[in-house]
């Protein structure tokens, strides 16, 4: 069906701290009003298990930090919109630790936020326990990570827990192979909207920060910003082309 998609928006933190996971809450906010007017349906998690016949918007944030509470829901929850938050399960109540983190580092939620949060209607999804790169673990440990996160939030909400994000983004296909074995979806960091067609275990999304330019995020909105977007890829598939490029030609170190 002509238009079908799923836009699916990626977040981290919503805060004034430095980097690319870091969105200004005057930003956000904005970008949120915009979306409420554009009159896009902003639907729920579960929609990414079957993309809606009609374009359509779901709100992810990866992590669960602290400003997901006090500065990003309270905007969602004034406009009506639900989001997911991707929890690693065993740092809840204390801060990024992972490789490429935030110095200093940003506090993630404690489970009794978590808690209060799903009773007003946040939805919550897996990102592993310990936020690894899944991609570089064996069978067995792999497994742990993936089913266990899951296991760890219902066991705390009394709800089973059907979406997965794999940090980083860090995927493959024995990772596919072991999130489907637990959940209906998991969404990526490859850049891009989901059409109907769409690999269900590497979902694309719109990484927020490249649309901090309001006016390029109304275009977007309308319908207008497919070339931004095209032009955007390009330039990723580039950088990781480059980056390949020099791993495989790096000098090997002993």
């Amino acid at each position: 069906m002509a238009g079908a998609q799923l836009d699916i928006l990626m977040y981290h933190s919503i805060s004034d701290d430095p980097g690319p996971t870091s969105i200004s809450p005057r930003v956000f906010g904005e970008q949120m009003q915009a979306l409420a007017e554009s009159g896009l349906p902003v639907v729920s998690p579960d929609a990414m298990a079957k993309p809606p016949l009609t374009r359509s918007v779901v709100i992810t944030f990866d992590d669960g930090f602290t400003d997901f509470d006090s500065v990003a829901w309270p905007i969602m929850r004034d406009l009506g919109f639900t989001p997911i938050v991707y929890l690693p399960s065993g740092l809840m109540g204390q801060s990024e630790n992972w490789v490429g983190c935030n110095t200093p580092p940003r506090p993630l939620m404690g489970w009794d936020r978590v808690e209060k949060l799903a009773a007003e209607g946040v939805v919550f999804g897996a990102h592993s326990i310990t936020h690894p790169d899944l991609s570089t673990l064996s069978p067995t440990a792999l497994d742990h990570e993936v089913f266990r996160s899951g296991q760890d939030i219902a066991a705390r909400l009394g709800q089973p827990v059907r979406h997965f994000a794999p940090p980083y983004g860090a995927t493959s296909a024995a990772v596919q192979q072991c999130v489907a074995r637990h959940y209906a979806t998991s969404v990526g960091t490859r850049l891009g909207v989901a059409k109907l067609n769409a690999d269900l275990y590497d979902l694309p999304r719109l990484e927020m920060f490249y649309f901090t330019d309001i006016a390029r995020w109304k275009s977007h909105l309308s319908g207008r910003g497919n070339a931004y977007l095209a032009t955007r890829q390009a330039l990723r598939r580039i950088r990781s082309t480059a980056m390949r490029s020099i791993e495989k030609f790096a000098p090997t170190r002993h």
